[in-house]
């Protein structure tokens, strides 16, 4: 597997320069995520630059991901139309550019795009996610690129489950999964027992997991408990960072493991603690 981080980059992919990729690799870092804000403005002359430069530091080309909001369910059908067509620009966007895959964010009713709704749950939204799902990985498959879905509590793709009836539905081999079990932390019994809710992922959708967001979380304790992310590993951090790793492993060795949301004078301790994982179970990075 390989380490990368989704972070030390001051903006969208068009700011990354020797500067950004010089801080990634110093601290051990084989890739970094590459984030879009509007890929209509993408031309061929950014992409080689990219990629030599992600060449020269002996990088990966990785994950990208595109800046566009929660319109997959939308019931307004021009706002779900604009995005299935920013979805599908960022698939040809990644095929150019030889990425690992490019991330489908399933979206929400609410108005952030990983806020909740009441209707975030219903079949309609559901259905609504399918047939954009299913638009967007015939392009995906024209261009043999994978599409990795991320879920959450929050959002229509609410559990394993959940995760599983989206890719049965859509039946393309091209979507697959974004492992990131800690959004699916809904419930005291979900946090106080990760292994089960990971186990599942790998029980439910074992071949289909193409990559992974790493963070951690912690309870805070109180009459309405909720929940915070952390750093990775750290003695108040609850997910079972072990069995996370283990799985993939064992599902796809060659997936990009990248560190999220946090600024990036955590991101160091975040990275010290998935290695510090990896090292206990005897898993070499690649």
């Amino acid at each position: 597997m390989l380490l990368g981080v989704a972070g030390l980059v001051p903006g969208d992919w068009k700011t990354i320069n020797t500067s950004v990729l010089y801080n990634a690799k110093n601290l051990g870092f084989k890739t970094v995520q590459i984030r879009v804000d509007d890929p209509q403005e993408i031309n061929h002359r950014d992409i080689i630059r990219i990629k030599s430069l992600y060449q020269e530091f002996g990088f990966q080309m990785p994950q990208t991901v595109g800046q566009y909001g929660g319109g997959l369910v939308s019931k307004d059908e021009k706002h779900r139309k604009s995005t299935i067509k920013f979805v599908k620009r960022m698939i040809n966007f990644t095929s150019k550019l030889e990425g690992q895959n490019t991330y489908l964010r399933p979206g929400s009713l609410h108005s952030e795009p990983w806020k909740p709704h009441p209707e975030n749950y219903s079949s309609e939204t559901f259905d609504r996610l399918i047939d954009s799902t299913k638009q967007i990985c015939n392009v995906a498959e024209s261009e043999g690129v994978l599409i990795a879905i991320e879920g959450g509590v929050a959002c229509p793709v609410s559990s394993p489950q959940k995760v599983k009836d989206l890719i049965d539905a859509v039946g393309s081999k091209k979507l697959g999964l974004n492992m990131d079990p800690v959004n699916f932390i809904g419930s005291l019994e979900h946090a106080y027992n990760t292994t089960k809710l990971i186990n599942e992922f790998y029980s439910l959708v074992p071949g289909r997991i193409f990559g992974c967001h790493a963070k951690d979380f912690t309870v805070i304790e109180d009459l309405l408990p909720h929940f915070e992310e952390s750093i990775i590993d750290a003695p108040e951090s609850l997910l079972d960072n072990e069995i996370l790793l283990k799985g993939l492993e064992s599902t796809n060795p060659k997936a990009h493991v990248l560190i999220e949301h946090l600024p990036d004078d955590k991101i160091p301790l975040a990275a010290e603690g998935i290695r510090r994982v990896a090292k206990r179970i005897n898993i070499d990075w690649d």
